[in-house]
């Protein structure tokens, strides 16, 4: 007999959540963490004070870049804000002869700085910080970084084919999200996966669709293709910037850039994010202003650029096309950057809802045919692979989360590629998770990890509070709600793991007796064979 529509569609739904699922649940964890990444970057950096006058960071910025690269092509400032562990700043340096623009030395180590809330160059540790989670749920690890894009883009597709076609197969799925039965084997497993989907439901379409639009120049480029020349053109179309200006040769002292940052604020309407100095100590100087992400929706921020000398304006940005504003739009709706503290909350909180759906969903799948398998002790290898995969990606990610927050406290500051040693100590103990899943059987495995995820968590706040002085209570005393935030935080999850582990180690799975019309092969694993 043919299947209807409906019922078709459930065999699409499962396998395009289960193919990819071990990567979307990788990509929904990181980016559910990146969206309190300034938080974060903070957090991994206690030595530095709290920002309280953005405008004496950027007067000591000027005066260290300055100091240390007067001559350079260009001077980058992401300026510093409350939410900030102070103002990041890098430089170009002039090109060598037969180098064009010197952009090849731009990101090294020796051409960037942190000036902190004093005003002078940080004594901070080395960190990738929460910036790690936010490069991870897009660009992975250790592999190129066009090959993770493509990774994660066919991913993101699959999920968006799993959430349609779930929504097409579970015709009671917002009746059953008002029904949740514990204990009940398989049924329990799928009012929790259908909860989870249907909370926070269009929260999940719109992560995911605007996810593809962030890659959609990658995952479709006919369109660059057919209307563009070269990769220039279609830069300077979406990202039009102010006429370059020569180089003359001639000294002139570079203005104020507070008053710059005062005078765009005025202009825009909202402060700035970015500064960027072309040709400082130059009669050629130009500042450009970027408005702060923070302050709208689209991600395509207006930008103006003044003379660097007199202060003047020169050029304003144009208003985008009704094409770039909506991608520009779209982008800004994913990263969230416009939300204030209520709205980050939501989108952290929907974002565990898509992490614990992704998870309940790979769950199962082997737990819908657990009572299938033909021997209970001689599983087929493709169901021992997604059992072993569930519980070291499942179990182990999170456990490597918890380390990298630990390396981040332990490493010595002066570690040679400390921020390296950070990540390395994520995938570390990923690694010795995923063998132990590997060695132990699941039942041993889930609550293992769990329990070794919730024991680092719950004792880092601890650690803050007897190790340093910037503890959760002194933090809470002086105002700074940031890092108290992250610390409790912290200490809710590690909770979390600790009573899930207890769960899980205390389950034990419903015996069910043969039905004479049941086929042997769909017995109960847990009743002895005859």
């Amino acid at each position: 007999m043919s299947k209807g529509f409906r019922q078709s569609q459930a065999f699409l739904h499962t396998w395009s959540g289960l193919l990819l699922g071990w990567i979307l649940f990788l990509v929904f964890v990181a980016g559910t963490i990146a969206f309190w990444r300034e938080g974060l970057n903070r957090w991994m950096r206690p030595e530095l004070a709290r920002v309280e006058q953005p405008m004496r960071v950027l007067a000591g910025s000027q005066a260290f870049l300055a100091r240390k690269a007067p001559d350079a092509k260009s001077w980058i400032i992401a300026v510093a804000t409350d939410r900030s562990p102070g103002a990041q700043l890098s430089w170009v340096p002039q090109p060598k002869p037969g180098e064009t623009g010197g952009r090849g030395r731009r990101g090294r180590r020796d051409t960037q700085a942190l000036i902190g809330a004093d005003g002078r160059v940080a004594q901070a540790r080395d960190t990738r910080g929460g910036e790690f989670f936010y490069r991870f749920h897009f660009d992975l690890q250790y592999m190129p970084v066009i090959w993770a894009r493509w990774l994660v883009g066919f991913a993101t597709m699959m999920m968006l084919v799993a959430i349609l076609s779930g929504i097409v197969t579970h015709k009671k799925i917002f009746k059953d999200f008002f029904t949740l039965r514990r204990a009940k084997g398989q049924r329990s497993w799928l009012d929790g996966h259908n909860a989870t989907a249907v909370l926070a439901l269009p929260f999940h379409l719109m992560i995911t669709y605007t996810g593809l639009v962030t890659l959609m120049a990658l995952l479709m480029p006919w369109a660059v293709v057919a209307n563009y020349t070269n990769e220039r053109t279609v830069s300077e179309t979406l990202f039009p910037t102010a006429a370059v200006v020569e180089r003359t040769g001639r000294p002139a002292p570079l203005v104020d850039l507070r008053t710059i940052a005062a005078d765009a604020q005025r202009r825009l309407g909202a402060p700035a994010s970015f500064i960027e100095v072309s040709d400082p100590g130059d009669a050629a100087a130009r500042i450009s202003v970027s408005q702060s992400a923070n302050s709208m929706l689209s991600s395509r921020t207006p930008r103006l650029a003044y003379d660097g000398v007199s202060g003047q304006l020169v050029w304003r940005s144009p208003p985008p096309g009704a094409a770039a504003e909506t991608a520009g739009a779209m982008i800004g709706l994913h990263a969230g950057r416009f939300a204030g503290y209520g709205g980050r909350w939501l989108y952290f909180l929907f974002g565990i809802a898509g992490t614990l759906m992704v998870a309940s969903g790979l769950v199962l799948w082997t737990v819908k045919r657990r009572d299938r398998l033909p021997d209970a002790n001689r599983p087929q290898l493709g169901f021992r692979l997604v059992e072993w995969l569930n519980v070291a990606v499942i179990g182990g990610f999170p456990l490597g989360i918890a380390c990298f927050f630990w390396a981040n406290r332990l490493l010595p500051s002066t570690l040679a590629g400390r921020a390296a040693w950070e990540v390395h100590a994520l995938f570390i103990a990923w690694g010795l998770a995923a063998l132990t899943a590997f060695v132990a059987k699941p039942s041993k495995g889930w609550p293992t990890l769990f329990a070794m995820t919730g024991v680092l968590l719950v004792t880092l706040p601890l650690y803050d509070i007897v190790a340093t002085d910037r503890g959760m209570g002194a933090m809470i005393a002086i105002g700074d709600g940031v890092i108290a935030g992250v610390d409790a935080t912290l200490l809710a999850f590690g909770v979390a793991f600790l009573i899930l582990a207890k769960r899980v180690a205390l389950h034990r799975p419903l015996v069910r007796r043969d039905r004479p019309s049941r086929p042997r092969a769909e017995r109960s694993l847990l009743q002895p064979a005859e």
